[in-house]
C-alpha cells in the first residue's frame, strides 16, 4: 500500500512528496525541494527509509534539498531525472538566474524515459515525459492509487510557466492534453506548488487549457 506525506519547503513554497511502501517502509522523495534534513527527519519519524530521489524537473526549487539529504543518508540514493534536464541540473537548476547559489547534490543515476516503470515496494509508477515547463519535465502516475505527481506541469486552476529558458507553451499544452487529460477524471493531481486537484476538475475549470 502506498502512503505519502507532503512538505512545503523553500523560498517559493514547493511541494515535496515523501512516498513510501507502507509494508516495507521503502521510500522515495519526489522533488526534495529544500531543507534536506527536515525531509529526512519526517521520514524517520514515520519509520520510512529513503533510498531514491525522483525529480519531476531540474529547476532549483525542486531539488535544492538533495545535497543535504544525500549527505545525511547512510547509503547514496538513486537519483532519477530525464536526460533533457541534465544541463539545467548542472547549472544549479537556474538558481544563479535568480541571484542564488545551491549545491546540486548527487549526480543523477537514472535517465528517465517516457513509459518507464519505477517501483517502490509493490507499487508501480509510470513515467510520462511532459515537456513544456522544461524540456525534460516528467510526471509520475500511480494507476493503482489514482495519483499523478505532476510537478510544475499543471496546478489547481493554473499551469506551469513557459517564460523561462527551455519553456514552450505549445509543448506544455500538448503535454497536459495528451498525458494528463487522458487519465480518469478521479485521478488526483499532486502538483509542485499549491493545493491538490483532480483531472476532472481541471478539465472542467482550468482557464488555461481546453478539452
Amino acid at each position: 500500500m502506498l502512503d505519502f506525506r507532503t512538505l512545503i519547503l523553500g523560498p517559493v513554497s514547493t511541494n515535496c512528496y515523501i512516498i513510501a511502501d507502507s509494508d516495507s517502509g521503502e521510500a522515495a522523495v519526489i522533488d526534495p525541494a529544500w531543507d534536506g534534513r527536515a525531509i529526512l527527519l519526517e521520514a524517520q519519524k514515520l519509520g520510512w527509509k529513503i533510498s531514491q530521489l525522483w525529480y519531476t524537473h531540474a529547476h532549483f526549487d525542486h531539488f535544492g534539498g538533495a545535497a543535504d539529504l544525500a549527505k545525511a543518508l547512510n547509503t547514496p540514493p538513486i537519483v532519477a531525472l530525464h536526460s533533457l534536464d541534465h544541463e539545467l541540473w548542472e547549472n544549479q537548476g537556474g538558481a544563479p538566474y535568480f541571484g542564488m547559489q545551491i549545491d546540486s547534490g548527487p549526480k543523477p543515476t537514472i535517465d528517465l524515459i517516457h513509459g518507464q516503470v519505477l517501483r517502490l515496494g509493490k507499487t508501480e509508477f509510470e513515467v510520462r515525459h511532459t515537456p513544456g515547463h522544461t524540456p525534460g519535465h516528467v510526471v509520475y502516475y500511480c494507476a493503482k492509487d489514482s495519483l499523478l505527481f505532476c510537478g510544475d506541469l499543471i496546478f489547481h486552476g493554473s499551469v506551469g510557466r513557459t517564460d523561462l529558458p527551455g519553456g514552450d507553451w505549445e509543448a506544455l499544452s500538448s503535454s497536459i492534453m495528451e498525458q494528463v487529460f487522458t487519465l480518469p477524471d478521479e485521478t488526483q493531481l499532486l502538483s509542485g506548488h499549491g493545493e491538490k486537484s483532480t483531472v476532472g476538475e481541471e478539465k472542467r475549470e482550468n482557464p488555461f487549457v481546453g478539452t
